[in-house]
């Protein structure tokens, strides 16, 4: 599996949680649904998971997806449940693609008014208008999204610049005949999933019915119902993807 951090990114914070839940390869595969010996090529880098797979494991081990999107660094680990402990990177800020600056060309300080703290004789004047949000707070750039690619032809890459504990938004590049599952076997999950495909046809296969949808088609429904994607063209097709978590 491959991150913008590169290939055994995601093995590494797999390990690194693994180990600190007190869970063996067999344990954790049992409570995820997968083989010890999977689990441990995933670990070393040497396969890509589909998405049930990566699902299974960041429910197992009660972590959030973006944490394997390889935001903050690996020590960040996060506490069951789905908090955070401090050391992200974002905590300051900053964000993925973005250029961390201010907007707009007048710098403010200290209260938000132009020049406050400047010294003696400065005036003071009535309080300016609110700073807009720095860029990479708010922005992903294209350039810098983090992306994962898993196994059947298939990349998530993440639309939001930092961590989002309630909402997944991804766009989805599916390959050639490329589809969610290797295992030709739907998954399920919490929350709400709305789908847009924005090129090309996508077959969404949700409960017992299937479902072909075309660029500018959309579905919304219950994750919890079984689903899987397929590309059964020639053709790459990319969908925006959102799954609003259950509070």
């Amino acid at each position: 599996m491959k991150t913008e951090g590169g290939s055994l990114d995601l093995g590494a914070r797999l390990r690194r949680v693994r180990s600190e839940r007190g869970l063996s390869l067999r344990e954790l595969g049992k409570l995820a649904g997968c083989s010890a010996s999977l689990i441990s090529q995933v670990e070393r880098g040497q396969t890509a998971p589909s998405a049930g797979v990566i699902y299974g494991l960041a429910n197992a081990l009660d972590i959030p997806l973006e944490y394997l999107f390889g935001t903050g660094g690996i020590e960040d680990t996060p506490v069951p449940g789905g908090a955070r402990v401090v050391g992200s990177p974002f905590a300051a800020g900053g964000g993925g693609g973005g250029t961390g600056g201010a907007v707009g060309s007048g710098a403010r300080e200290g209260n938000g008014r132009p020049g406050a703290g400047a010294g003696p004789g400065a005036s003071a004047g009535p309080p300016g208008p609110a700073l807009a949000p720095a860029v990479g707070t708010i922005v992903q750039r294209h350039s810098g999204r983090r992306t994962i690619d898993l196994a059947s032809g298939v990349r998530w890459e993440r639309l939001t610049p930092h961590q989002d504990a309630q909402v997944d938004f991804l766009e989805v590049v599916y390959a050639p005949y490329g589809r969610s599952t290797d295992s030709r076997s739907p998954i399920r999950h919490e929350g709400r999933e709305y789908q847009l495909v924005l090129t090309g046809t996508l077959h969404a296969d949700i409960g017992f019915e299937t479902y072909v949808l075309e660029a500018g088609d959309s579905l919304a429904f219950d994750a919890a119902a079984p689903h899987q994607y397929r590309n059964m063209t020639e053709e790459e097709v990319r969908v925006i993807s959102v799954v609003v978590h259950a509070q």
